[in-house]
């Protein structure tokens, strides 16, 4: 079978074969490929630009010496028309190429999924960071204020609180900011399988192709994307003070560690098993009446 690079229309064989068939492997010129698609046959096949088309030698069965195009679903593997009624005889079987499309749809879908995942849970994140030290500065100003007004007796305790809200909200950012950048990753790791999957689009489609798709398949399964922890909270409750005991003139704060999904999930778990714990010391109680 002639190669994509030979740049001439393989049916007239005088005009420029400019376009590609996928599924004859032949390159056709403008009014070949017109004529072609008007056929019963193959008015449903597809075509690309032959300088898209990577000129690889198509795989063959080396049984048979045929070309494979089927998929033995039962074995998982390419086999030719030979094999259908050889030895894979009451397998089930797919077309190679309904099986490439299928798994390109799939891996295409699929890593959209998880890149919008993973774009969403970063704006989330920024947003949640920029709340975060919303509610950061104005606990600061709380202090700050309070501090000011206990003038210098009361300094030391200012820079010591203020110290410990920035230390403890630098803790939860770092956690957050930890989460965005394995997210950035996440989404550099779809970004360039989406540049793989744009590169096997110009391979021909045959057993290798199914392979290297196959191994994208696994590439976008291991994309994990990490559901969005509950954003830490901070505020500052004032309470009323006197001049003969500094530290008490200070309010208290809240700053509310960042919880994973997991955490959550355990959480849950345990309040649950106490629900039912509680339902069934009553049940005995009532029982022991």
């Amino acid at each position: 079978m002639a190669q994509a690079s030979s740049k001439t229309c393989e049916i007239c064989i005088s005009a420029p074969g400019s376009q590609y068939c996928l599924e004859c492997e032949q390159n056709f010129c403008e009014n070949c490929k017109t004529f072609h698609s008007r056929q019963k046959i193959s008015k449903t096949h597809q075509f690309q630009s032959s300088s898209d088309v990577i000129p690889e030698g198509k795989s063959k069965c080396k049984d048979h010496n045929e070309d494979f195009s089927f998929v033995c679903k039962t074995c998982d593997v390419v086999v030719c028309s030979s094999f259908v009624t050889g030895s894979h005889t009451g397998h089930v079987f797919s077309k190679l190429l309904d099986s490439i499309k299928q798994l390109k749809e799939k891996n295409t879908t699929y890593l959209r999924i998880r890149v919008q995942q993973s774009t969403q849970n970063m704006k989330q994140i920024e947003k949640g960071l920029k709340e975060l030290d919303v509610k950061v500065e104005g606990v600061v100003k709380a202090i700050t204020k309070e501090g000011t007004q206990l003038k210098t007796m009361v300094d030391k305790c200012v820079a010591e609180m203020i110290s410990t809200v920035n230390d403890q909200s630098r803790r939860e950012k770092d956690k957050l900011t930890k989460i965005m950048a394995d997210t950035r990753m996440d989404l550099k790791a779809g970004s360039n399988l989406d540049m793989q999957i744009d590169e096997l689009d110009k391979i021909r489609n045959d057993g290798n192709l199914l392979q290297s798709l196959q191994k994208l398949t696994d590439d976008i399964a291991k994309l994990t994307i990490k559901p969005i922890p509950e954003f830490p909270n901070i505020r500052y409750t004032a309470k009323s003070a006197t001049d003969n005991d500094v530290k008490q003139l200070f309010g208290n704060y809240i700053l509310s560690e960042m919880r994973t999904q997991q955490i959550m999930n355990k959480e849950r778990e345990l309040a649950s098993s106490k629900r039912k714990e509680e339902r069934s010391d009553k049940l005995i109680r009532l029982w022991d009446r």
